[in-house]
């Protein structure tokens, strides 16, 4: 035979036997055009033996891209048990940020050491009008990857109803099956809406709790994460996308390490974790490394979304670290330090950049609020909404990051009747998004209690916020710079911000009878006789005179301020 043939014969043989004994196969691969900030999903055959699909340590699966800006991204894929195909169980799902042709190749390694990677393949991106991933800008607002400004409005729907809920007053009220993410969400949005909190918790999205409880949406799993709650997660990812609303996920809550939580959480050495203690969930290396595979599985699953509008380490960690019995407190170094250890490492996986975030309910950890891979601070606030606006003016400027009041009410002590007090739980919903809107934070504060709100017909209220928030973003094409306003009133709060050529200042009267429009400003106005008025109630414009005094304040003629009112007056 030729010796030009059995070289062409021999190398198609090896060719053959290479692929043949390929442990990296695409399955399956997007069909039609890959749009950007859309998700692009690849099915993966991965033929290697493994104990563990969910630890790396056994074997873990990336995409690595080379962008068309030469920008390498290792995405992390995950393995899908929801998947009724066996052989193609493992998936990359991924979400354009550039426009141009990206190749790629699969890696698969072992123990940290790559063992095989794939042959090189390659696709191209259009371009689309979607605006991709929220990251932070400045303390006002966060920006799409498209440079799009955004400031949060919305509020707490921490889970979907339970079974049996802890309320002395409102039982039956919390356990109506209309408390779902499908219904609240819908409405959210369609009140002008674009932002909440959940929780992932043993009871809502419980995607790392084998032993569920209190909601019969979800059943118990022997896998280190629950189907149940995969599946529902994915379909909440879904929804959000669908309806561009933006979620900020709380992967922990200080509830999961306190009584019966920490007796059944994945973590405890009992249920084939590591820590005996919640300290030790905190301290333990191997606890450290059982909490990295979540946020693995976490950002391989739902990194590619939009929706997810940040990561949120802890629900109101102060509380797991204090609201226990002294001996059992967890000290505050070990804290910081695991936000430190957690947050870092999110970020090296996290080939999109999303928000990063964790929450105290109102004690300050030391050094928490500096950490370099927390994007953006927070803490909860009830019982004193008045304190707002200095609240975000104080931390975001002290610690030069933005600044959040992830929960806020009238009332947090759920023994108590709130019809009792209706109107006032009424007033402080309406005020704190007010004073959000205009004091630095690039999410308004999130009310709770978001059964009780909905049942009274507050979640309407949301558009009238929306409809002076778009107008703030379109005026200053979303830059903002606060200025001093005062009135002369007691009783009479007073804020403003200037947007471009426009001038907004809030009014509340807080008095029992009615008062005049009088303030003075910083702000330079222009020689106009009228303002544009604002009634924050009924949500219309209307035309008010107004008049410059000789201390060159400024006075509304024909006009007062109704008792328990606010106006914004807008000025260009």
């Amino acid at each position: 035979m030729n010796i030009k043939y059995r070289v062409l014969i021999f190398t198609l043989l090896a060719a053959l036997m290479s692929s043949s004994c390929s442990k990296i196969k695409t399955g399956k691969a997007p069909k039609g055009p890959i749009f950007l900030y859309e998700k692009a999903e690849w099915q993966v055959s991965v033929n290697e033996k493994y104990s563990n699909p969910y630890d790396p340590a056994d074997i873990a699966l990336d995409m690595v891209l080379q962008s068309p800006s030469s920008r390498e991204i290792i995405l992390p894929c995950f393995f899908d048990p929801l998947e009724k195909d066996e052989s193609l169980q493992w998936k990359a799902r991924f979400m354009p940020q550039e426009t141009g042709e990206y190749s790629y190749t699969f890696r698969l390694s072992r123990n940290g050491q790559k063992t095989e990677e794939s042959s090189e393949k390659s696709f191209t991106v259009a371009a689309s009008g979607k605006k991709g991933i929220l990251h932070t800008h400045d303390f006002w607002t966060l920006r799409y990857d498209n440079g799009a400004p955004f400031r949060g409005i919305g509020k707490n729907i921490s889970w979907e109803s339970r079974d049996e809920d802890d309320s002395r007053y409102f039982k039956n009220l919390h356990e109506d099956k209309r408390f779902n993410y499908d219904y609240m969400l819908g409405k959210l949005q369609a009140s002008g809406g674009n932002f909440f909190r959940t929780w992932m918790i043993y009871w809502n999205l419980p995607v790392d709790w084998k032993t569920v409880n209190n909601n019969s949406r979800y059943q118990n799993s022997g896998s280190a994460f629950n189907e149940s709650g995969i599946k529902r997660m994915d379909e909440l990812v879904e929804l959000c996308d669908s309806l561009n609303i933006h979620v900020m996920l709380a992967l922990e809550s200080h509830v999961g390490y306190m009584g019966m939580g920490w007796d059944i959480s994945s973590y405890n050495v009992k249920n084939g974790g590591f820590a005996k203690t919640p300290a030790e969930f905190f301290s333990l290396p191997e606890s450290r490394q059982q909490y990295k595979n979540k946020l693995r599985y976490m950002v391989a699953r739902y990194g590619y979304s939009p929706a997810i509008g940040a990561w949120e380490f802890f629900n109101e960690v102060d509380n797991a670290m204090y609201n226990v019995a002294p001996e059992d407190q967890i000290p505050a170094d070990i804290v910081t330090d695991w936000h430190n250890e957690m947050s870092t490492y999110l970020k090296s996986i996290d080939p999109f950049d999303h928000i990063v975030t964790t929450s105290v309910s109102h004690r300050d950890i030391p050094g928490m609020n500096d950490l370099p891979n927390i994007d953006l601070n927070q803490k909860h606030i009830y019982k004193n909404t008045q304190a707002i606006p200095s609240t975000l003016r104080e931390y975001s400027a002290k610690h030069s990051k933005p600044y959040v009041i992830g929960e806020s009410g009238y009332e947090w002590d759920w023994s108590k009747n709130f019809n009792d007090f209706a109107d006032e739980m009424d007033g402080d919903f309406k005020r704190a998004l007010w004073y959000g809107l205009f004091s630095p934070t690039p999410v308004l504060p999130m009310s709770w209690w978001w059964e009780f709100f909905e049942n009274r017909g507050m979640m309407s209220y949301f558009s009238k916020v929306s409809q002076i928030n778009n107008m703030m973003l379109e005026a200053g094409k979303g830059e903002f710079s606060q200025i001093e306003v005062q009135t002369f009133k007691d009783g009479v709060i007073a804020l403003g911000v200037s947007c471009g050529e426009k001038t907004f200042i809030y009014l509340f009267n807080s008095n029992d009878s009615e008062t005049d429009i009088h303030f003075s400003t910083s702000s330079e106005y222009k020689n106009s006789s009228e303002m544009n008025c604002f009634t924050c109630e009924t949500g219309l414009f209307s035309k008010i005179e107004i008049a410059r005094m000789p201390d060159n304040s400024i006075k509304s003629s024909g006009i007062k301020l109704a008792a328990k009112s606010d106006v914004v007056l807008i000025s260009e």
